[in-house]
Order: C-alpha cells, then structure tokens, then sequence
C-alpha cells in the first residue's frame, strides 16, 4: 500500500490547531526553503500544495493527512519574509507559539533547512524554541541537489553539531533522500513504515 497525502483542512486559530487527537508533525521552514515543493514530492503529486511566487503569501495551516500511517503533516505558514506587516507576523508568531507548546498531539517539529545557506538565526532560534520546550526535532536539508556531496556533508556535520541531530538531506527535484525522511518521520511519531515496495 503506496503512502498518500490528504490536504484535510485548513486552520487559522488557536482550537482548529489543537483539537484533533492523531499524532501531528509540524513542518516549518523559512518562506523560501522549498516547503510546498517538499509536501508535494512526499506526496508524488506535483499540485497538492501550491508553490507560491510570492514567498510568505501563505497565513494559513494546511492539515495533510498521511495514510496509511494516520498522522497529520501539519504545514506552517513560512517565516522570514518581511513583505507581511509586522503586525500580522506577530499575530502569526503568537498563535504558532502557542500551537507547539500546548498541542498534546504534537510528536515532533520538522525544520527545514535550506542546504545552500549557513545557518540562518530564525532557523537557530526556532530549533532552539523546540528544544526548550522538549519538542523532539527531525530537521531537513532541502536543495540539496544544488550542492556537491562535499558541501552536503559539510553542511550536515554542521547542523549536527547545532541540534544534536544530523539532518536528512533531500531534494524535491531529484526525489533525493525522501524514503529516508519518511522512515524518520514514520519514526517521530511511532508507527511502522509499510513495506519498501509500497512505499515508492
């Protein structure tokens, strides 16, 4: 049985974000890291979440429902890009606080990275905002297709020595790293993949 992605619903405050009991990982990443590009390569569907040109557009989050492992991918809107008033952002950064401090059925928070930056201080700061408050972290290096494997190992041992955790490294283009990404996150919130054939 092939893994398939669900966009369920979609929520804007605080009770949308917490009332579902399944297991929940939150995915998040600066605006321009290539989230949608990775829910869609997860997915093996090109339009399933839409690649905005306008970086940051999205103030919404997108509940995907991943079968047959029944969990959620719960897409948070991206950060880091100033075009969105300061206001709003704030408003955002409240309401997203909230939401992986007091969810119960949050397991774990996908950050992604972008393999072609140094480490970025929002990215530092949000891994550093989950593991105060004891939410277990599966990060991600995307683009890396637009490294060479130096650069990709040099960029992981990096992100290791910050987080404790070495990241998955993935490509949307070249589909690079994603059964991995899938056993890591089947692994965060305690299921068991089906079986490799199924999986493709």
């Amino acid at each position: 049985m092939a893994i398939s992605l669900t966009l369920e619903s979609t929520a804007y405050t605080l009770d949308q974000l917490t009332a579902r009991p399944e297991a929940q990982i939150a995915l998040a990443g600066r605006s321009n890291v290539g989230k949608s590009s990775l829910v869609n390569t997860l997915a093996g569907r090109k339009k399933l979440a839409k690649v905005s040109s306008t970086p940051g557009k999205t103030r919404s989050v997108n509940f995907y429902l991943v079968e047959p492992l029944h969990f959620y991918l719960v897409d948070l809107p991206g950060y880091g890009y100033a075009r969105a008033s300061h206001s709003e952002r704030e408003k955002w950064a409240k309401l997203l606080e909230r939401y992986l401090t007091e969810c119960a059925s949050l397991k774990a928070l996908a950050l992604l990275l972008d393999c072609r930056l140094p480490p970025q201080q929002l990215d530092l700061n949000l891994a550093s905002f989950a593991q105060v408050h004891g939410l277990p972290l599966v990060p991600i290096l995307t683009k890396a297709d637009k490294c060479n494997q130096r650069e990709r190992a040099a960029k992981q041992k990096e992100w290791q020595n910050i987080v404790g955790i070495c990241p998955v490294l993935t490509s949307s283009s070249s589909r690079l790293g994603i059964d991995r990404l899938w056993n890591e996150l089947a692994k965060a919130v305690g299921v068991a993949m089906p079986s490799a054939e199924s999986a493709q």
